[in-house]
């Protein structure tokens, strides 16, 4: 899986969402939103990366992007766990 996979907002924010390998080698999709919030969950399902890429790349295309990257991964089924920096 080439990694990493990254979306910025249109909207003038400063949301972006991306995919990375974590540490221990799984697939984390990683929310920032450019001031004091960041986020990170490991991906628990088996999934591909083109799924992945086109929920991360909807729910960015929203205004409230963390709602919309929830509504996309549970449309998809894709199951998620945070990871606790």
């Amino acid at each position: 899986m080439p990694l990493p996979i990254s979306y910025h907002s249109p909207h003038g924010g400063f949301d972006f969402l991306g995919l990375r390998k974590g540490p221990s080698g799984a697939v984390e999709i990683v929310y920032d939103d450019g001031v004091k919030r960041r986020m990170t969950w490991r991906v628990r399902s088996q999934t591909t990366e083109g799924a992945l890429g086109d929920a991360l790349r909807h729910a960015v295309n929203q205004t409230r992007v963390l709602p919309a990257l929830y509504s996309e991964l549970k449309r998809r089924s894709i199951a998620v766990e945070a990871v606790l920096i």
